[in-house]
């Protein structure tokens, strides 16, 4: 393939063209790939923040892995073309893709550009019960409203959060019988409820680690910065994408056991964002430390636990939780969330994702 780029920078934005300043994940060029092809065709240019910013591409990574883990990944496969290509003393790779005959999907969403954006032309629609409570209507419609500036790493997240309540909604009875602000005496509903609220934070965890994985392809060098790993750590994994995704996984380790501010100051990827003061690392604790008692001791107070709360809760308690206290966790993740993921997007570039 030859293709010329001279003819190709310099030129705005449009339904034909994205630029993009980074290497996304392989999952976010599918999204792209796929409107492109599902359109008039086109070409996304990895390394340039638009038409008169050209940054280059790191050659850390190979972006020719990753572009054939999304083209891989829709069906049925388009007519794509791609490879590296010089400009100004620049490295950016250039993906140029032929319109299809055939809707061309990714996990069964269909993608098309509208002027300048991507858009998923069949959105999952989440219908709530009209007599509900609406609070939960209320906190579906603020994570659709966090959605307009967002990574592929808090799209999934709100995604995970809008199926909890969905959930919520569909088993109001064993939920919330009577009512929503207490907690329900319906034995399935409390099991149901503590799965719900572990649920809930294991994603939060999830997110942090997805988000990391985004900056670790968009900045290389912050990955060079990590701790020594082995060679067996290296070899387990089948390419240098996997690789990264395991270490971005790894670096939770210390969120998993409950020490927010440990995880913090052992990755500066989020630390440096400065979106989570001392405040919110505290209560943020507080919710994985609830989880960790619903996941491991069926929600019976210990005396770790109370070390969390002093003066709140008695020794062998069972730990309860009604309804609206747990939509309440979800709308505070949900921000902390939200203002993480501004600050990563504009502090390391990452792409956007339009749904």
């Amino acid at each position: 393939m030859s293709i010329d780029i001279n003819n190709i920078i310099g030129q705005p934005e449009g339904e034909t063209l994205e630029y993009k300043a980074v290497l996304p994940p392989s999952k976010n060029i599918a999204q792209l790939i796929s409107a492109f092809a599902n359109s008039s065709g086109g070409c996304i240019v990895l390394g340039a923040l638009d038409s008169a910013n050209i940054i280059g591409l790191s050659s850390d990574f190979h972006a020719n892995i990753i572009v054939n883990k999304a083209i891989e990944s829709l069906e049925p496969r388009p007519s794509v073309q791609h490879q590296y290509a010089g400009y100004q003393n620049k490295n950016l790779y250039i993906i140029q893709i032929d319109k299809s005959d055939k809707l061309v999907s990714l996990e069964e969403r269909v993608y098309k550009r509208h002027g300048n954006s991507t858009q998923l032309e069949n959105p999952i629609k989440i219908e709530f019960t009209v007599s509900g409570y609406k609070k939960i209507i209320n906190v579906n419609a603020q994570l659709d409203d966090y959605k307009k500036q967002a990574t592929g790493a808090k799209i999934k997240f709100i995604e995970h959060y809008q199926s909890i309540l969905k959930i919520m909604d569909d088993l109001d009875i064993i939920l919330y019988p009577n009512d929503p602000k207490q907690a329900t005496n319906n034995q399935e509903g409390k099991v149901l409820t503590r799965i719900l609220f572990s649920s809930l934070a294991d994603n939060f965890e999830t997110y942090l680690s997805d988000l990391l994985y985004e900056i670790f392809l968009a900045k290389p060098q912050s990955l060079k910065s990590q701790k020594q790993v082995t060679i067996k750590e290296v070899l387990d994994c089948t390419d240098l994408q996997e690789f990264v995704h395991y270490w971005a996984n790894k670096q939770i380790s210390k969120l998993q056991k409950g020490s927010v501010t440990g995880f913090i100051e052992d990755n500066n990827q989020i630390k440096s964002l400065n979106a989570i003061d001392a405040s919110q690392q505290t209560e943020i604790e507080k919710i994985l430390q609830i989880r960790h008692l619903y996941s491991h001791r069926n929600g019976i107070v210990d005396e770790k636990f109370l070390q969390h709360f002093p003066g709140e809760y008695d020794l062998n308690s069972k730990h309860e939780m009604a309804l609206s206290e747990v939509l309440d966790k979800i709308k505070y993740l949900a921000s902390i969330v939200d203002n993480i993921d501004t600050s990563a997007i504009d502090k390391y570039s990452l792409a956007e994702v339009n749904v």
